[in-house]
This record gives structure tokens, C-alpha cells and sequence, in this order.
């Protein structure tokens, strides 16, 4: 379809179409808040072009801002800055003035104050021109790889060339060590030696101690202005991405898709782990230098060149992230092409997407990510003057709280308590005194929470009954000093689990040494741990956060790891959250829950640092919740910030809602709470989807209001005989509560559709059982045969 550009008051939108005029306003006001750095709220109805108007409008002011920065940055270089001008146009990075803000001490002579100037307007000039040179250096690679083909298959051919290198270097390392005869502490079993604590660091030490020697410095850039945009779910964030493949930005713009390790890790040793902290852990695990044994000879010698150091990571070697960054960025991709060329590199895209941003003009992400401060900090996203858009954004402050809250369990209290002091004595010879001193504390808070709840530590917590029962509200302050921990520094217990991975190692030593099938060469001493975990087996529970599907065998976690998100929790001001105390019948079934009441103060930072914010969506309403509740509480003036609503484009004479209100026997509907889940309620919908699919062609999708009542009336239409009668018609498929999983589900149901409608059979498409507010309620494109 051919381009037309549209203008509206100066201002010139590329667009695929002729758009509506909805569209045109909604473009105009999206420019203006960017250009004034403004927080804008944007409403729009689902099916007005709201991702293309986002699109086409962002995309356009952040082109005529690059435009106006170089024709400035020209400007200076040919002439410099003027002598009375102190501070240069707001248009610069804030790099280039961080020398020209601070005005000179008053008093200082003329000559004082003219030379100062001079070397600031000198200093402005020289980072022009090195900003300018690596902005050339960018182009250049960008338009080598865009021209060859070749090479993802000589960045596949390096890494065999690496991988059999390093096998033989540690060849070597084996004969060497196995000739040295070096007496160890206590003999360890095959496997064993991964399981101890690195000595532990702490941030200042590192800072004092040595000086930055990573890889990644040379694979960062400087980063330029550049458009985060956020949704809920991946499958939102790839519908998105095509959109601006198709839009008349699709050739020419930088733009990297941000995922989580589950979805971009193409390491399956680590992809089998399953769960979500088990994969992180052991990801950042093994981009850590290993504990490799070095003689006194080997620490005198200098350090190696960077280029000789090697990540323990088959996919993650410098040369491969130089080459995976370029190609992100020479074309616009999403999460699954992404992952494709990974595997065919054997280059990891999970952080060659995070090497890519700094160079990037759109940044696409689920905005869990960009709301949580810590993993903001680890995919290497600043915000500083950039502009963010927020999409889907009607959950958004229920998303900011359920992110920040947490909850555990008595009997994840008395598990981590037992694993970790049997991991200390097992290891305790071998941890460095440090390690030891934040082990005992850690030990020692698992305790005070278990007394705070009523429990005894030593004993077992699904047997252990409690003498008080009931459910508790306190301050943060109230409960910290209850359970007796506020002399401990939460802040440097929870950076020191964050940073050794005590969890991930706990993990191991648990799988280890926990089993029930254990090898009888396991020492004595273990027996009473595996035989404590045996009888936990029962009572363990797991967070509630990331459901599976029923059948679905869940991921093993360690306890310790929803523990460390209650202590990162115990840090926030007290004002701004509570702790519930629930005390049940046995301290297993007990918990502690961390609530979020205040979720602008995780927001506030977003706001501060982003030249300008918007919060888009179908239904925004009540607005005011997020002017009162996440803007004013985050410290936002309120002339900062504008409102847009529209309508829809379809004309009311095309839509027909029709509502039921009786059934195939004339029975009333009534799905209410109280009377819902009556047989002859169930039975009644499901004879009304029965006639439904015998005249529906194609998709029909069903949507129930939880996941628990989708499976009721399931389970209850296959005992009446009615779900054979629906198969008869249509294959059905349901929702499923794993996220992962949606993307497989949408597939097949397509596929399911676009095959019986060829085969022209007696099934004539799919239907979809889903949840309303689920994964498949929004953001999901049931076009033509998917939802007729």
C-alpha cells in the first residue's frame, strides 16, 4: 500500500493509509506532549489504529528531533558557541553538559571567568565531534551487515573454532593440576566443587578494589534518544513489532526487543531448569569467573588481554555479542526471529539485545521490566531523558503493586532455614569469613520469622501447630521490631543474596543431597537434612505468582528465593506498605505477606528521569485514579499533565451487541455469584454455544470470568455429555495459565481454523474457552475466521 503523508498544523505524519481523523488528532497531541515533555494519558478503543497512530506518531517526532539536533550540532561545529551563551540548546545529550550547567563562583575575575568559558565551549566541540565519529562508525557496520549475509554463518564458524580451543586449553589445565599433587581442605565429590560461595564482594569493594575489565565496555555505546515502548504480555509486544514493520518506519528505524531469559536463552542447558529463578540464577551463574584453580605463579601473572577471556557460556563470547548487536539492529526483528538467529549463530540474544540499546531508537519491552527498578538496572535500560510509552496500561498500577509485593510460607521459612545451616556445615571450612557472617545472619532472621509467626524453627512446620490463629496488620516498623531483625541491614543481606547466589548454590546442594533416592556414598551427617525434606515434601508451597496448567509437572524452585523478594520488600519506607500475618492451624499452612500501598513511590523515578511519559490504552477510566494515585503521589505538577479520549471509528449503526437473557428452554440466565455454578445454568450455556457453533463458521471465542469457573463448567459439560457435543463442531481449545504457552495455544487454534475451513468437513473451525482480564482478553487480534 502506498505511503501517504499527511500534515496537520506543520507537522508531516508518514502513514500506510489515509488515516481517520481520530487518528490524525491522536498523532497531533502525541507530538506536541513529546516535543514539550509532557506526561500524556491517551485513550483509545480497542480496533481505532491505536499502535499505528503510537507508531507513526512517536516515530515522527522522535525523526524531526534527531533532525534538529544535527542541524545544531552543525551549527556549533562550524561556528562554536556563542560567548555569551552558557548553556548550549536543550536539543544536546545531557553528556555534553554536564561541563557547561554549574555557573562560575561569583566574584572571580573576568579572565577567570572568559577562560572557564572557553574550555567548556572547547570541551562541547570535541564531544560533538566524538559523538559524531561513533554515530559514523554505527552507520557504517549497520549498512556492512545489512549488505552481508555471510555473516551469521562465519560467527558460527568462529565459535567452533573457540569451543575446540577451549577444550584443549582445559585438557591441559587437567594434566597440570592432576600432577601437582595440591592437598585440599576436605575432599569434595565430582561436581561438588560448584556448589561453594565465590568470597563475596561487596559494591565499594569492587569499586576500590579494581578497576572495570569486562567485555562489555568495548560493546557499549553511548545512548541516544531513543523511545521505549511497553506492553503486558510478549504476544501484545509482537503484534507490535509487525505493525512497525509494516508502517512506512519499518526499513529505516533501530528497534530491540527485550525479553526474559525464558523466552530469548537459546542455552537449553539452562532453558530445561524451567523455572524462571532457577534460569536467571544460574545465567548470571555462569558469567561469572568459575572457581578455577590458580597457583601462586598464575595470581602474580598480569591479567589477561580481554580478548582472551572467556565467558562459561557456549553463547556468549565478545566476538559473537559484536556481531548478534549489529544484526538487531540492522533490521527491525521480534523475540522469535531473534531467538532464530541465535540458535543459528550460537550467539546469546538475551544479552545481545541488551548490548544493542544504547544504539537503538525504539525500544520494545514488557513494561514489568521497565517498572522494577533492579531489573531495569540489569538489562541495562536508562531512562534518563528518554521518552517512554506505556501501553495496555489499565492494569498498570495493580502490575506496580503485584510486582513489589511478595509472600512466604512457614514452611519455605523452615525449609531454607535447614537447607542453608546444613549447607554451612558442610562448607563451612571452605567459606571465606565474610560469606560465613551473612550466612549466620540470614539464618538468624529465617528464625525471628518463624517465632514472629508463632513457630519453632527446629521443628516440623506441617505438624507444628500454632497456639494463636488469625490474621494480623502491621507496619513495616511494628514488625520489623516484633520479630526482632531491626538490627540486622536488610539492605546488605539482600544485596549480598543477590549478588553471591547463595539461592542458585542452596539449589544445588539441595538437588544434591535432598533426593529421596540418594546414593549411599552421602555422608552420615546429610541424613537428617534429606530426611527433614522428605517429610516437607507434602507441605512445600510455592509462590503464587506464574500458574500452570493442570498436568503440567511445576519447576522446582528454592525457598530461599522467594524469601530474598520478602527481604528486598522489608526495605521500602514504612509508610508506603503492611505486613499481613496469616496464622493458620499449622505453621506451614501460616504465612507473611508484603503488600505495596503506595505504588507512585516505583513510579516516581520513571517520571523524574523520562523527558516525557505516556500512558496509553482502550479504557482508562476512571482517570483519576492515575492522576491521584501514580502521578500526584510521584510528585507530578498537575499542568504537567494531558488527557486525550476519542471515540470509535465504527459508526454506531454497525455494531450490534446482543444480550441474552433466556436460555434454549426458556430458562432465565442468571450468572451471578450465588447461582452460577447450578447445574441447569452450566447446562444452559453450554446448549447456547452448541447451537452458536452450528451456525458460526470459522472461530468462536468463549470467555469465562476466572479460570477457576472455565474449569468447572468444563469439567461439568464433559460429565453432561455436551462438550462431545461442541468437539462435534468444533475443536476446542482453552487458555492456558502459563504464559509461555499462549503463543502455541493461538497457533494451533489458527492453524485449526484455517485447515478445517479447506478441508470443508463436518468440523468447521476451533473454539477458544478463555478468561476475562487472562492473557487472550486484550492486545489479541481475533481478525476475520479467528473470532466470527
Amino acid at each position: 500500500m502506498a505511503d501517504r503523508t499527511q500534515k496537520i498544523p506543520g507537522i508531516q505524519f508518514p502513514f500506510p493509509f489515509t488515516p481517520y481523523s481520530i487518528q490524525k488528532d491522536f498523532m497531533a497531541e502525541l507530538y506536541q506532549v513529546l516535543e514539550a515533555g509532557k506526561i500524556g494519558i491517551f485513550e483509545s478503543p480497542t480496533g481505532t489504529g491505536k499502535s499505528l497512530s503510537l507508531i507513526c506518531g512517536a516515530l515522527s517526532w522522535l525523526r524531526d528531533f534527531e533532525q534538529k539536533k544535527r542541524q545544531e550540532e552543525a551549527r556549533l561545529l562550524e561556528t562554536g558557541p556563542s560567548r555569551g551563551e552558557k548553556d548550549p540548546p536543550p536539543l544536546l545529550s545531557s553528556s555534553c553538559r554536564e561541563t557547561t550547567d554549574a555557573p562560575g563562583p561569583a566574584g572571580e575575575p573576568d579572565w577567570v571567568t572568559e577562560f572557564v568559558q572557553k574550555k567548556e565551549e572547547r570541551d562541547l566541540v570535541d564531544r560533538l565531534k566524538e559523538e559524531q565519529i561513533r554515530r559514523r562508525k554505527r552507520e557504517e557496520r549497520l549498512q556492512r551487515i545489512h549488505h552481508n549475509s555471510q555473516l551469521t554463518c562465519a560467527a558460527k564458524r568462529l565459535r567452533q573454532e573457540e569451543e575446540e580451543t577451549e577444550s584443549l586449553l582445559r585438557l591441559s589445565r587437567e594434566m597440570l593440576a592432576a600432577g601437582t599433587g595440591a592437598e585440599q581442605p576436605e575432599q569434595l565429590e565430582a561436581g561438588e566443587e560448584e556448589l561453594v560461595l565465590a568470597e563475596y564482594e561487596s559494591d565499594e569493594e569492587k569499586r576500590t578494589a579494581r578497576g572495570v575489565d569486562e567485555d562489555e565496555d568495548d560493546l557499549e555505546e553511548e545512548h541516544v534518544t531513543k523511545i521505549y515502548y511497553c506492553s503486558r504480555t510478549h504476544s501484545q509486544l509482537s503484534q507490535f513489532v509487525h505493525e512497525v514493520q509494516k508502517s512506512p518506519f519499518g526499513k529505516g528505524i533501530r528497534l530491540v526487543s527485550l525479553g526474559s531469559r525464558q523466552n530469548l536463552c537459546v542455552n537449553e542447558d539452562v532453558k530445561s531448569l524451567g523455572s524462571v529463578q532457577l534460569i536467571n540464577d544460574r545465567c548470571m551463574d555462569m558469567q561469572r569467573s568459575k572457581h578455577e584453580k590458580r597457583n601462586e605463579a598464575e595470581e602474580e601473572k598480569p591479567k589477561r588481554r580481554r580478548q582472551e577471556k572467556r565467558a562459561s557460556c557456549p553463547f556468549y563470547t565478545y566476538e559473537q555479542m559484536h556481531l548478534l548487536r549489529d544484526e538487531i539492529l540492522a533490521e527491525v526483528k521480534d523475540i522469535e526471529q531473534l531467538v532464530a538467529i541465535g540458535k543459528e549463530a550460537r550467539a546469546c540474544p538475551y544479552y545481545g539485545s541488551r548490548f544493542a540499546i544504547p544504539a537503538a531508537q525504539l525500544v520494545v519491552l514488557p513494561y514489568q521490566m521497565l517498572l522494577h527498578a533492579a531489573t531495569r538496572q540489569a538489562a541495562g535500560i536508562r531512562l534518563q531523558g528518554q521518552v517512554v510509552i506505556i501501553d495496555e496500561a489499565h492494569n498498570l498500577i495493580d502490575t506496580i503493586t503485584g510486582i513489589h509485593s511478595a509472600e512466604v510460607s512457614g514452611s519455605q521459612l523452615c525449609q531454607a532455614h535447614s537447607q542453608l545451616l546444613q549447607y554451612m556445615e558442610r562448607y563451612g571450612k571452605r567459606l571465606k569469613a565474610k560469606n560465613l557472617m551473612y550466612i549466620k545472619q540470614i539464618l538468624y532472621v529465617l528464625e525471628k520469622l518463624v517465632a514472629v509467626l508463632g513457630g519453632n524453627i527446629k521443628q516440623n512446620p506441617s505438624t507444628q501447630s500454632l497456639l494463636q490463629r488469625g490474621t494480623e496488620l502491621k507496619t513495616i516498623n511494628d514488625f520489623l521490631f516484633q520479630s526482632q531483625i531491626d538490627n540486622i541491614n536488610l539492605f546488605k543481606v539482600q544485596r549480598y543474596c543477590e549478588k553471591s547466589m547463595v539461592s542458585r548454590k542452596l539449589f544445588g546442594f539441595t538437588e544434591r543431597y535432598g533426593s529421596v533416592l540418594s546414593s549411599s556414598r552421602e555422608r552420615p551427617r546429610l541424613a537428617g537434612f534429606q530426611q527433614f525434606l522428605q517429610s516437607l515434601q507434602p507441605g512445600v508451597t510455592e509462590a503464587p505468582a506464574a500458574p500452570v496448567d493442570e498436568g503440567q509437572a511445576r519447576a522446582p524452585t528454592s525457598p530461599l528465593m522467594h524469601i530474598e523478594g520478602f527481604l528486598a520488600a522489608l526495605t521500602t519506607a514504612n509508610q508506603d506498605g503492611r505486613i499481613i500475618l496469616s496464622r493458620q492451624d499449622s505453621l506451614s499452612q501460616s504465612s507473611l505477606k508484603f503488600l505495596l500501598l503506595n505504588p507512585a513511590v516505583h513510579f516516581a523515578q520513571v517520571v523524574k528521569e523520562c523527558r516525557a511519559v505516556v500512558i496509553a490504552g482502550g479504557t482508562l477510566q476512571p482517570v483519576s485514579d492515575f492522576r491521584e494515585q501514580l502521578l500526584a503521589c510521584a510528585g507530578v505538577e498537575a499542568e504537567r499533565v494531558v488527557e486525550f479520549s476519542c471515540g470509535h471509528v465504527i459508526p454506531p449503526d454497525n455494531i450490534l451487541p446482543i444480550v441474552l437473557c433466556s436460555g434454549i428452554s426458556g430458562q432465565p440466565l442468571e450468572f451471578t455469584f450465588q447461582r452460577r455454578e447450578l447445574p441447569q445454568m452450566m447446562d444452559e450455556a453450554g446448549r447456547i454455544l452448541c447451537n452458536l457453533c452450528n451456525v458460526v463458521p470459522g472461530g468462536v471465542v468463549c470467555f469465562f470470568p476466572s479460570y477457576e469457573y472455565q474449569r468447572r463448567v468444563h469439567a461439568h459439560w464433559e460429565k453432561s455429555g455436551l462438550l462431545g457435543c461442541l468437539a462435534a463442531r468444533k475443536k476446542i481449545f482453552q487458555e492456558p495459565k502459563s504464559a509461555n504457552q499462549v503463543e502455541q495455544v493461538l497457533t494451533e487454534y489458527s492453524k485449526c481454523i484455517e485447515r478445517c475451513g479447506q478441508a470443508k468437513g463436518r468440523v468447521t473451525g476451533a473454539l477458544l474457552l478463555s478468561v476475562v482480564g487472562g492473557k487472550m482478553s486484550e492486545g489479541i487480534n481475533f481478525s476475520d475466521n479467528l473470532g466470527r
